[in-house]
């Protein structure tokens, strides 16, 4: 995909910040690839790292806890002036649902235009969300695959009850909502790096250096998060 297309003009001064939430448990270079290439592609100010208190689709658990991955998120995006780490969903009681988190942003701040930025399996999935009809009135979308995965038009997966919502171009990677806001799809590097693989990893002793930002491997080791008896840097 040329990825010129996905980049939209921006309307006079108006800021664009990219919401990017998750476990991030732990965060890792993939995570901060992706952002970086949002931030680049869809000309962004921003982009806000958001740690899910209690992630509604994993039982409301995480395997650290949230001040820990708060920890490690801030630790991984220092050095980047466009990357801020935010606390509004472990500062809020209850679970953490994206349609609550982007009208809390509205409202704390107007006049932004907001990105949710989502990996493609999570927009496959969008119609489990809570209010997730809601959620196209709020935020631009940008739905990121790596080369190689499966390219299905957005429109194909977009759920049923949404697509009355939505004008169809002859774009297949932008889809234009009722309010003027879009969902456009965008490539990004594929890097073959899971939490879960980390995980792993640290359960077995095995190094995760080069597949965490080393501030966040120091933290890792000295916390012992994730750690089997033979946990190692």
């Amino acid at each position: 995909m040329n990825r010129a297309r996905t980049r939209r003009p921006r309307r006079g001064t108006e800021r664009r910040v990219g919401v990017f939430g998750g476990t991030f448990d732990p965060i890792h270079v993939a995570h901060l690839r992706c952002a970086e290439e949002a931030r680049e592609a869809l000309r962004l100010d921003e982009v806000l790292f958001i740690p899910s208190a209690r992630p509604p689709h994993k039982g409301g658990r995480a395997s650290a806890p949230a001040a820990d991955r708060l920890a490690m998120v801030r630790r991984a995006i220092a050095g980047n002036p466009a990357f801020h780490a935010s606390t509004i969903e472990i500062d809020r009681p209850g679970r953490s649902y994206t349609v609550d988190t982007l009208a809390l942003l509205r409202e704390k701040m107007p006049g932004v235009r907001f990105v949710l930025l989502l990996g493609l399996d999570a927009f496959r999935e969008i119609a489990t969300w809570k209010s997730y009809l809601e959620l196209f009135a709020l935020t631009d979308v940008a739905v990121m695959s790596r080369p190689g995965e499966r390219r299905v038009a957005l429109r194909r997966l977009l759920p049923v009850a949404a697509r009355r919502h939505f004008c169809y171009g002859t774009d297949r990677d932008v889809l234009r909502h009722e309010t003027g806001n879009t969902i456009i799809a965008l490539e990004v590097t594929a890097l073959d790096v899971s939490a879960s693989d980390i995980r792993l990893r640290r359960k077995r002793g095995q190094s995760v250096r080069y597949l965490v930002p080393s501030a966040v491997r120091r933290y890792l080791a000295r916390r012992q998060l994730y750690a089997g008896r033979r946990a190692t840097l």
